[in-house]
């Protein structure tokens, strides 16, 4: 999936929330707007008590190569 599609899929599903898994610098770059960042390494740590477990999540990265 392209971030634009992303975005158009978001769009349409305000109660799904984007979590990017970026590194630091990356997510502080670039990154989609509202999406909430925790780092791959951290997703099983942060996610139960940072993202809310009635609601869809989506989780993205994305690489330039």
């Amino acid at each position: 999936m392209t971030r634009a599609q992303l975005q158009e899929m978001l769009a349409s599903r305000p109660d799904v929330q984007l979590v990017e898994v970026l590194p630091k610098d990356e997510f502080d770059e670039e990154h989609l707007p509202g999406a909430v960042h925790i780092p791959l390494r951290k997703i099983a740590e942060r996610a139960p008590t940072e993202l809310d477990v009635g609601r869809p999540v989506v989780v993205y990265c994305w690489d330039s190569l």
